[in-house]
């Protein structure tokens, strides 16, 4: 597993041995920050589901300024904290050893002291955990985390149907690669806007 564009291009990523992790491929990577473009420059990234962290790496070497890093199983943390090191990664970068939810929660009160948001929010649970979509995607779509006109993407499986609407997020897109697919939200007064102007 390689970065695959910016300053830490072609650098190689640790993963963990077996079937613990099921990285993004550099595929559908390449496809997703194709999609996001160059405002993934100077902006906060969220990766939730973290694992080895390939996805909030990928959004630092291509500019962004602050990424958050979300993992909850201990042998992931500590490949998040490695991979960082490898690539001298020392600041903008935070890890929470947490659940997705109770991070989330966490950041949500925080922002409510220095009303700090995320331009982007990228979620990939383990595909069987398909609770864990719903959880987090009412969340979202219902605290204030999420910056004007942020977004917010889930990788899922392909055959696995993602809610249309989750609280305020709509979503407005839907690509699909292989057996994984990346699904696109926005608030729906963000879209509605988009489609007004068009």
């Amino acid at each position: 597993m390689r970065v695959i564009a910016g300053t830490y291009r072609s650098r190689i990523l640790k993963s963990l041995k077996g079937l613990a992790l099921r990285p993004t491929s550099d595929r559908l990577r390449e496809t997703l920050f194709n999609v996001l473009g160059s405002s993934v420059t100077c902006s906060r990234f969220l990766d939730l589901f973290a694992g080895t962290g390939a996805i909030g790496i990928e959004a630092f070497s291509r500019g962004a300024a602050e990424v958050v890093f979300v993992e909850n199983h201990p042998p992931a943390m500590a490949l998040v904290r490695r991979n960082l090191a490898s690539l001298g990664i020392r600041s903008g970068a935070t890890v929470l050893a947490l659940d997705a939810h109770r991070a989330l929660e966490k950041l949500a009160s925080r922002q409510k002291r220095n009303a700090v948001r995320f331009d982007f929010i990228f979620l990939d649970p383990p595909y069987a955990a398909a609770k864990d979509y719903s959880r987090v995607l009412e969340f979202l779509g219902s605290a204030d985390l999420l910056a004007s006109g942020g977004i917010v993407v889930a990788e899922h499986r392909r055959s696995f149907a993602l809610p249309e609407v989750a609280g305020e997020l709509l979503r407005y897109r839907v690509l699909k690669q292989g057996d994984a697919a990346l699904s696109f939200y926005r608030r729906a007064a963000a879209v509605a806007g988009e489609n007004s102007s068009e």
